[in-house]
Formats: C-alpha cells, sequence, structure tokens
C-alpha cells in the first residue's frame, strides 16, 4: 500500500474521531441545557407550590382562629345565660318566700280566708258596695260583662 494512502486513511480517521467527539460534547451540552432547564421548572413549581402552601397554612390558621373565637363567644354566651338562669332561679326564690310571707300575714289577719294552703275566692263587690255574681267566664248572671253598669237587671232603692 501506499504511503499516500495510509495517510489519507489516519486523516480521514483522526477527523471522523474529532467529528464524534465533536457530537458527543454537543449531546452532552444540550443534555445539561435540557436539564438546568428541567431543574428552574421545577423550582418554579416548587415556589408555586410553596407560596400555595403558605397560602393554605395561612387560610387554615385563620379558620382555626375563627373556630376558637366562635367557641370563646359561644362559652361566653353560656356562662351569660347561666349567671341570668341562677339570678332568675334566685328572684324566684325571694318572691315565693315573699308570697309565703304575705300568705302567712294573709292567714293571721283573716283565717276565714285562707283554708289548708289554699285562698278562697274573694267576692267581687261593686262600687255600690253589693256583691256581684259572676259565672267562671267573668259574666255577670244577668248576662252583663261586669264592667257594663247601669245596663239592665233589677236596681234596690
Amino acid at each position: 500500500m501506499d504511503t499516500w494512502l495510509i495517510i489519507v486513511i489516519v486523516v480521514v480517521a483522526v477527523l471522523l474521531l474529532a467529528l464524534l467527539a465533536l457530537t458527543l460534547s454537543k449531546r452532552s451540552r444540550i443534555s445539561r441545557a435540557r436539564k438546568r432547564e428541567q431543574a428552574r421548572e421545577h423550582l418554579q413549581e416548587a415556589q408555586i407550590r410553596g407560596a400555595r402552601a403558605e397560602k393554605e397554612q395561612a387560610l387554615a390558621e385563620e379558620q382555626a382562629a375563627g373556630a376558637r373565637r366562635q367557641l370563646a363567644e359561644a362559652q361566653e354566651r353560656a356562662a351569660l345565660a347561666e349567671k341570668e338562669a341562677r339570678e332568675r332561679a334566685a328572684r324566684a326564690d325571694e318572691d315565693r318566700t315573699a308570697a309565703e310571707q304575705l300568705r302567712a300575714r294573709a292567714q293571721k289577719a283573716a283565717p276565714d280566708l285562707v283554708r289548708d294552703g289554699q285562698t278562697r275566692q274573694m267576692p267581687q263587690v261593686d262600687d255600690a258596695g253589693r256583691h256581684a255574681a259572676t259565672q267562671p267566664d267573668g259574666q255577670a248572671v244577668d248576662g252583663t260583662a261586669p264592667d257594663e253598669t247601669g245596663t239592665g237587671g233589677a236596681t234596690r232603692r
């Protein structure tokens, strides 16, 4: 073989190896660029999700604080209602005691009006000092209402 042919083959082989090295280098750069771009996208997605997570966390904390506030308000209302109920019960006891004292005074003053702890119905007296007979519905025996004076019935003179 001729020397020049060997030189051409060697030069072509060196050129092919250089071309292969350039192609691999370019491919490696493209791959790194792709990976960097993918890493940027991941970072952006991470920032977006992080911001969303912080927003949700803040909303959750706000909702929890609102729930705690509502619970505290409900407990305050319940405490006030219990206090009011105790005050009403105390007033009822005071009224009951006062009523018993008044019944006892009435028993002493007029024993015929109070019998076995029950108050008898006091007879109604009209303006002229006469006893007005009434039915259970409040109507007078003569059919007139108690406030209808002078509208019928016999008069005594």
